[in-house]
């Protein structure tokens, strides 16, 4: 076996070896949850109602019976009610069980009609309750508590 053929089957053999390895790797569970956090944090700062119909659970339970389509409805109504929404997160705290999450946060909401300060703002303690669906991850439960 000459040099230039043992270099280009070791060659290839990496080449394989790099391409396997890449499409093995996924990104893992709790980094998904945490982008689509994000995601739904940015969603609601757009304004994007479909956002929240994508991450939410068909069996999504929130608090007083809220089920999937009263969320989606309260959420256009406060897009309608305020031309500005923010949403800013404290730390998310993640727990995950195999197929299944907890995510635990602050989050401040303001919304106002475009002026320099909000007509509206509250801080809430949030707990999510998350369940992975062929790798994505859907919004099962949700309860907030107003810190202010």
């Amino acid at each position: 076996m000459g040099t230039t053929n043992w270099f280009v089957r070791c060659s290839v053999t990496l080449v394989l070896l790099v391409v396997a390895a890449s499409g093995c790797s996924r990104t893992p569970p709790e980094q998904r949850l945490r982008q689509t956090v994000e995601s739904l944090q940015q969603g609601i700062e757009q304004r994007d109602a479909s956002v929240l119909d994508a991450v939410l659970a068909e069996d999504f339970i929130g608090p007083d019976a809220l089920d999937r389509d009263g969320a989606g409805r309260i959420a256009r109504l406060m897009f309608l009610r305020h031309r500005q929404i923010g949403m800013k997160l404290g730390p998310v705290s993640v727990e995950l069980l195999p197929g299944h999450a907890t995510a635990r946060f602050t989050a401040a909401l303001t919304g106002g009609s475009g002026e320099m300060l909000p007509e509206a703002a509250q801080i809430y303690e949030v707990e999510t309750g998350w369940r992975e669906e062929d790798g994505e991850w859907r919004l099962t439960s949700a309860t907030w508590v107003p810190k202010l």
